[in-house]
C-alpha cells in the first residue's frame, strides 16, 4: 500500500467558511442591531430545520427557497416585515455574499501556498448557483476561489446533511465507493454533519471556534464524535503542513493499491 497525499478535503460552506451571522448586516438596516442579531439566528434555525423536515417526509426544496421560506417564517413568528419584494431580493442576494470567518482567508492563503497534499473542494447543502456565487463572486470568499478543486452540492441527489445519500454522493464525485468512505475528511462547524459523515465511515474535523468543545449526544461512543477537534482553520491546515500527515496520529492520506 503506498501513500497518495492528494487526500480529499471537503469543507462544508454555510456556518464553516462563511458566518451565517453576518447577514445580520444587511438585516439591521431594516430592523436595527439588536433585533437583526436575533433575526439572522432565527433564520438560521429554521433554514436548517426545514431541511432535516423535508429529509424525514422524502420531499426537496432547492435551498435558494428554503432559505426565502425560513426568512418569512422567521419575520412573521417575531411580528416583523420588509417593507417591499425587492427587500426580499435584496437580503436573499447578499445571502450569496456572506462574510467568511476571521481565520479563514489567512488560511485559504496558506492552503494555496502549500505543496500540493490534499484536493480542497466544497462541499454544501446549498444549490449549485448559491455555492457558486459564494465562491466566486462574494468579496471575501472570491479571491480564493482556487484553491477549491470542485464544488459539490447536494443539489443532484435531492437530498440535506446528513442524509447518507448526500455523503455517498460527494464519494461518488471524488471518485470512490461507498468502501472507501475513510479516504475522504469533512472539515465542519456543524455538529449535525460531523454526526452524519461519522456514520458512513468518513474521517471528521469538527471547527470548534467557540471552544465549547463536543456536547452532541445523538450518537453513543467515539462514532458519535469528531476524529479531530479544531478552534479554527489555522489549527486545520496547521496539521496537513508538509508531508500530508495529520500530526495527531491520523494520516490526511488516502491509501490505493
Amino acid at each position: 500500500m503506498a501513500a497518495n497525499k492528494n487526500a480529499i478535503v471537503a469543507f462544508d460552506l454555510y456556518g464553516t467558511l462563511l458566518s451565517t451571522e453576518s447577514i445580520a448586516k444587511e438585516l439591521a438596516k431594516h430592523f436595527g442591531e439588536e433585533k437583526a442579531a436575533v433575526v439572522a439566528a432565527t433564520w438560521r434555525k429554521y433554514q436548517l430545520e426545514y431541511t432535516w423536515r423535508l429529509n424525514s417526509m422524502n420531499q426537496y426544496i432547492p435551498f435558494s427557497t428554503i432559505t426565502e421560506r425560513a426568512l418569512h417564517h422567521t419575520l412573521s413568528e417575531n411580528s416583523l416585515s420588509l417593507p417591499s419584494s425587492e427587500a426580499t431580493s435584496s437580503l436573499m442576494s447578499a445571502y450569496d455574499s456572506l462574510s467568511t470567518f476571521p481565520d479563514v482567508a489567512p488560511e485559504l492563503e496558506s492552503i494555496a501556498r502549500q505543496p500540493s497534499n490534499i484536493t480542497p473542494v466544497i462541499f454544501s447543502n446549498g444549490t449549485q448557483q448559491m455555492v457558486s456565487n459564494s465562491v466566486y463572486h462574494s468579496p471575501d470568499l472570491s479571491p480564493h476561489a482556487k484553491v477549491f478543486k470542485d464544488i459539490i452540492t447536494v443539489e443532484e441527489v435531492q437530498k440535506f446533511k446528513p442524509h447518507p445519500d448526500v455523503y455517498f454522493h460527494l464519494a461518488e464525485k471524488m471518485g470512490k465507493s461507498k468502501e472507501q468512505m475513510g479516504e475522504m475528511w469533512l472539515v465542519s462547524g456543524n455538529p449535525f454533519d460531523i454526526v452524519g459523515a461519522n456514520a458512513v465511515g468518513m474521517m471528521t474535523c469538527w471547527v470548534d471556534r467557540g471552544g465549547a468543545g463536543w456536547s452532541d449526544g445523538l450518537v453513543d461512543g467515539e462514532k458519535g464524535k469528531p476524529d479531530m477537534v479544531m478552534r479554527g482553520l489555522g489549527e486545520v491546515v496547521e496539521e496537513w503542513k508538509g508531508d500530508g500527515k495529520v500530526k495527531a496520529g491520523k494520516p490526511w492520506e488516502t491509501l490505493s493499491d
